[in-house]
């Protein structure tokens, strides 16, 4: 609409002013930053897109090179403080699991110790027994046994 209007205006005035070009821009810069109105499909929530194009890039924060390095010293210690806190941690669950290991094999040692054993040595016996009795044996080395 506002090309059809700088038309006509072109059209009528052969010669055009200083005046009647910035009026035009201010125009045109007036209507592309104008809200838009209700949308036809109903969708209020969505936005208007725009082209990749008219992203504008500007130069970041500039700041200075004893700034950069105290940050990059900053990162460097922090980095090494968290390295530092995850091998504590994983060193404390090694120990864990190893005390774990040994408290386990002390348990079973105990159990062992523990235990009244007796040794048969007629294999009669075992054929005699019923089977709830053959459940509760266990075959181990006598050897062991008989080191007591």
């Amino acid at each position: 609409m506002v090309g059809k209007e700088m038309l006509a205006n072109n059209c009528d005035n052969n010669e055009e002013t200083d005046e009647s070009i910035s009026e035009s821009d201010e125009e045109i810069i007036s209507v592309e930053n104008a809200p838009k109105g209700k949308p036809k499909s109903g969708k209020f929530w969505k936005s208007q897109k725009t082209r990749a194009a008219s992203i504008i890039k500007t130069r970041g924060l500039q700041s200075s090179l004893e700034k950069k390095m105290k940050l990059r010293k900053d990162l460097r210690h922090t980095k090494l403080m968290s390295r530092e806190i995850i091998e504590q941690s994983k060193k404390r669950k090694e120990e864990l699991k190893i005390r774990r290991r040994e408290n386990i094999k002390k348990m079973e040692e105990n159990q062992r110790k523990a235990e009244i054993v007796q040794v048969i040595k007629n294999p009669q016996k075992i054929k005699k027994m019923k089977k709830k009795q053959l459940r509760s044996i266990e075959k181990r080395d006598t050897l062991q046994i008989s080191g007591k």
